[in-house]
Formats: structure tokens, C-alpha cells, sequence
């Protein structure tokens, strides 16, 4: 076993699954700590350092979306969501609630596999990016790609992955209008299916919490186009 290897944590109640993830990725060359519920899960997150956590949703006691929302209170780590539910709006929620991606089950390891790699990827990409400390400002808005914050009058708003991503792009080009594909496409990292209400969510939920600590607008929407850092 290489220590040097990305760490992935396994949070699947079920016993055949989660040995079947964790038989799969060790294959592929990664670290793989096992949990068999979200409370396990929790603590052992909380005990030691990962690389990406990859979690089942229906769990008893603490549920994955509830694990999620723990999760995100004090790291980004990559998060995966393996679940059944795999309608649109659930996997809204998901992202919303901070998940970085999502695998309806039944899964097939290739593609399961495919795309922890692209969150690992997207992990060393912004960790080397952060080694150019780089601070954007706007209004009274800061955008720290190093410390991967942003803050309002000095507030942090504790962003998601995505919206941060989403803000950086604005910030990066003041005045370019952006499509919701090329939105979805910069913050996902992945090809984009038509999911207008995943974009209209994540830029609603920016608004509301720059909102809490400023009146001005930060984001205009440009109808039948997309969306564009407000005017000043």
C-alpha cells in the first residue's frame, strides 16, 4: 500500500457494498477507510484526514445528506453521493447541500471510479492553484482563492464548492455574460445536461448570503442568456 496515495472514505451501511467499494478503489491504488454508518462516519472523519469522502444517502440513524451538511461545516472535501434516489430534484438537494457529485446505484465501478478521479484531479489542481495566493475583490465582497473564502463587510458567507467556483468565474471576467453551460460546465467540471434548476439554485443561494450582510447586488441575470457579475 502506498501512504502516499489519496485517502478516500467509505460511509455505505450495507456490508457487501461498501467492501465491493473499498476492494475496487484499493485496486485502483487509493487509501480506503471503512464506516458502516453516517454517526461512524462523522467520527471518523473528524479523527483523521481525507482525500474524498464517498457516501451512501439512506443510512440509519445520521442520513448521507445530513452527513453531508456536518461535513461541510468544517472542510470542502470532495463529497460523492451513491444512492438510489436519482431524480432531478434529489440530485439538487444534493448538490445544494454541498455534494460535489452524485452515482445513482445500481453503479458500474468504471464510471463510479471515473469520477472519484476527477474529484481527486480537481482537488490537486486547486491545491497547486492555491500556491499563487490570489485575492479578487468587488464591492465589499473578497474572494480568496488561497484560503478558499469569501467574505462580505468581513463575513464569512460559507460558500460550496460550487458556488464558490461559480463566483470566482464572475469575479475572474467582470462585464462577460455567462451561459448556465458554461456556469455549470466551470463549476462542475463536467458536461453539461440542461440542469437550468442546479444553476438557478446555486445563484439564488449566493444572493441570499451575500445579502445578509450586504444591500447591494452582486449578480445580475441577463433573461434568455444567463448570468453576469452586477454592474458597480
Amino acid at each position: 500500500m502506498d501512504i502516499n496515495a489519496p485517502r478516500i472514505l467509505i460511509v455505505e451501511d450495507d456490508e457487501n457494498i461498501n467492501n465491493l467499494l473499498r476492494e475496487a478503489l484499493t485496486k485502483h491504488g487509493l487509501n480506503c477507510t471503512q464506516a458502516f454508518s453516517g454517526t461512524e462516519g462523522l467520527i471518523v472523519f473528524k479523527g483523521d484526514k481525507f482525500d474524498l469522502v464517498l457516501l451512501d444517502l439512506m443510512m440509519p440513524g445520521m442520513d448521507g445528506q445530513t452527513l453531508t451538511q456536518r461535513i461541510r461545516e468544517v472542510s470542502k472535501v470532495p463529497i460523492i453521493i451513491v444512492s438510489a434516489k436519482s431524480s432531478v430534484d434529489s440530485k439538487v438537494d444534493l448538490l445544494t447541500t454541498g455534494a460535489d457529485d452524485f452515482v445513482g446505484k445500481p453503479f458500474e465501478l468504471k464510471e463510479l471510479i471515473a469520477r472519484v478521479d476527477v474529484q481527486l484531479r480537481r482537488k490537486e489542481n486547486e491545491s497547486a492553484g492555491a500556491q499563487e495566493s490570489k485575492i479578487m475583490q468587488f464591492k465589499d465582497l473578497v474572494l480568496d482563492e488561497e484560503k478558499y473564502a469569501v467574505t462580505v463587510n468581513g463575513n464569512d458567507i460559507g460558500l460550496t464548492r460550487q458556488e464558490f467556483k461559480i463566483l470566482e468565474l464572475f469575479l475572474k471576467y467582470p462585464g462577460k455574460v455567462f451561459s448556465k453551460r458554461e456556469i455549470y460546465e466551470y463549476a462542475w467540471n463536467d458536461v453539461y445536461i440542461g440542469e437550468d434548476k442546479t444553476i438557478n439554485v446555486h445563484i439564488s443561494n449566493i444572493r441570499t448570503k451575500i445579502k445578509k450582510h450586504s444591500g447591494d447586488e452582486y449578480i445580475d441575470t441577463i433573461w434568455g442568456v444567463g448570468f453576469r457579475l452586477a454592474k458597480s
